[in-house]
């Protein structure tokens, strides 16, 4: 009779980690004073039965597959960031710091959507229903297919969504949910990953596009989605910063679409506006033939962008000098000055260091190292690079000059952008079409101390 008693059990409410005594820090997440009691019945276990199913194995050439019914955006970018429309019935995530505009560009949609004759239900769990409609007035979301919930609890959402039987459903946001079921606070592991199973049997089921947005904290482990990226169909990171206009929607994990491309916003007053030419916005604000500032190509995606690399060199009036950067690794930072110091002979390391990519852009790919390298260079010895020229490479550590990727993309927007030089590998030669070497005067160089000669 003492097995069928009720019994008391710990349980974190950051990552759900059970066990049966109290104690001060979780041994799973590490995370202090988060364990609650919770009571236990123990009940005789059940003898498994299978489940009658129809279903069998079949071979894999036969299996019929359907083209996915798409809805289109109106965002080109975006619908080619989807695969060519979201699939109806899938399950989007939406990340991002608070107040990037997440909930700003679903609003957008939600009117996108309701022109086109399709039923909306906004769940707004963080705001009232009149700072919704404010906002959604702001972007002229006004359509009569968009309806508004304020409501944080899962059993009446559903039971709305049984009511109403909408074809598309956001959430906003999964951290502000919660199961009366589930013991554990909302924005808790445990709350997060059953709402999100929930919502995915709701967009399986009744065939419904269901949009969660996930807010991301400064670690990204609890409340971010990185609980719910094997759960969802479709994860997209909302970047950028709350200063600047400029936002950047990338793919995370796309079951239905490429995994490796961007869209570009602009925010203002009005909502998001979608940056066609990021490249023309990036650099129509820079002022050329200025020491340390080199135009650099990135590829975003499946495009080719180009930046504005800035850099300064000053005197420092400490003994440990600074060494910062914006939009770049602080490590590959560490690397280019190092080889600056080593190959170059440049007495750098008692002077400030600060690097930035204009636009607030960040750039992880290794292609724009030598053009951080030509910067410092630059401002150093205060000697301008030409503003008619783009640089393009990655740099080694012995300071030799490696080949980049998409070679002839990087070149085409350069010649699109009226640049007339370009400094590239010497690698990179052998891939570039003679139709390319009419258009634009190319550089190549092997090793650094080549292209630091090129400095005026």
């Amino acid at each position: 009779m003492a097995k069928d008693k009720c019994k008391s059990i710990w349980e974190c409410s950051s990552c759900g980690f059970t066990q049966s005594k109290w104690s001060g820090s979780c041994l799973s997440c590490s995370s202090w004073n988060s364990f609650f009691e919770k009571i236990q019945i123990n009940e005789k276990a059940k003898r498994f039965e299978a489940k009658k199913n129809d279903s069998r194995p079949i071979r894999l050439k036969d299996v019929k597959i359907s083209s996915f019914k798409r809805l289109q955006t109106n965002f080109t970018h975006l619908d080619r960031l989807f695969g060519g429309g979201i699939v109806q019935g899938s399950l989007v995530l939406i990340g991002g710091n608070p107040g990037i505009g997440k909930s700003t560009l679903l609003l957008q949609l939600s009117n996108i959507f309701a022109l086109k004759n399709l039923k909306v239900l906004y769940i707004s769990g963080e705001e009232s229903l009149e700072q919704t409609t404010i906002r959604a007035s702001r972007i002229n979301a006004t359509s009569d297919n968009i309806f508004i919930y304020s409501e944080t609890n899962f059993s009446s959402i559903k039971l709305q969504i049984d009511q109403l039987k909408p074809d598309i459903l956001i959430v906003d946001s999964i951290q502000i949910l919660y199961k009366q079921e589930i013991s554990s606070s909302p924005g808790s592991v445990v709350q997060v990953r059953e709402l999100a199973m929930e919502f995915m049997h709701i967009a399986k089921g009744y065939g419904i596009t269901t949009f969660l947005i996930g807010h991301v904290t400064k670690t990204g482990d609890i409340a971010g989605p990185r609980v719910l990226e094997h759960i969802v169909d479709v994860v997209l990171d909302f970047e950028g910063e709350k200063q600047n206009g400029f936002r950047l929607l990338r793919s995370v994990k796309n079951r239905f679409g490429p995994t490796d491309d961007i869209a570009i916003f602009q925010m203002n007053e009005k909502g998001l506006n979608e940056i066609k030419n990021p490249s023309q916005i990036f650099l129509e604000k820079r002022t050329k033939n200025l020491p340390g500032s080199v135009i650099a190509s990135a590829i975003e995606g499946i495009r080719s962008i180009l930046i504005e690399v800035q850099a300064l060199v000053a005197s420092s009036g400490f003994s440990n000098p600074t060494r910062k950067c914006s939009g770049l690794d602080q490590n590959r930072l560490s690397i280019l000055l190092a080889v600056l110091e080593k190959k170059i002979r440049f007495q750098i390391k008692d002077m400030d260091v600060f690097v930035s990519i204009a636009g607030g852009i960040k750039i992880k790919e290794p292609a724009i190292d030598l053009a951080i390298l030509l910067a410092i260079a630059s401002s150093f010895s205060n000697r301008n690079l030409s503003s008619n020229t783009v640089v393009i490479g990655e740099v080694g550590l012995s300071g030799e000059i490696r080949a980049v990727t998409r070679i002839e993309s990087r070149i085409k927007e350069a010649i699109n952008m009226g640049f007339e030089n370009i400094l590239l590998p010497k690698q990179n030669l052998k891939e570039i079409t003679s139709s390319l070497k009419e258009k634009i005067n190319i550089f190549p160089v092997d090793v650094v101390e080549e292209a630091i000669d090129i400095l005026k």
